[in-house]
């Protein structure tokens, strides 16, 4: 994972919350990009394809659970990790964040170093998953062509 530039989307509808999440990242080798309302959030995650996306759920235009469930129904989306940050902190909130699709939630108060830990673990995850699917391909692919992989 070393020497890769991740791709943040911080999507917060209150430019201070952005701010803040933009700090705790400064001194990060992320990539940062802000959306402030949920149709933005589709759309510069459309253009940009971020490998990770801090999104607020209360946004004008769409809802943070609207966006995770577009993005969660979108097969190009589907598999980028969302975090869910926000003020709402009642167990209700979570259990609709998770019927959304968020791979994680923070309640408002965030403190920077779990923040960091949180998107550095969905980050590590993610991209083991993708080395895994590049595995499969290329061993259904050697399958398809009748050669056989190494014996262990």
């Amino acid at each position: 994972m070393s020497g890769t530039q991740f791709k943040i989307l911080i999507a917060d509808d209150n430019p201070q919350g952005a701010e803040l999440l933009e700090a705790y990242l400064a001194d990060t080798d992320f990539l940062v990009k802000t959306a402030g309302d949920g149709e933005q959030t589709l759309k510069i995650v459309s253009e940009w394809n971020p490998d990770l996306i801090l999104l607020d759920i209360m946004m004008p235009r769409m809802s943070g659970f609207e966006v995770c469930k577009r993005l969660r129904s979108n097969a190009q989306t589907k598999t980028i990790p969302v975090i869910m940050v926000t003020a709402l902190d009642q167990l209700a909130d979570v259990e609709r964040a998770v019927d959304a699709g968020t791979d994680d939630f923070i309640s408002k108060p965030i403190k920077q170093n779990e923040l960091l830990l949180r998107i550095n673990a969905l980050l590590k995850a993610r991209h083991s998953a993708n080395d895994l699917a590049r595995t499969l391909t290329y061993l259904e692919a050697l399958q398809q062509s009748g050669i056989q992989s190494p014996a262990r």
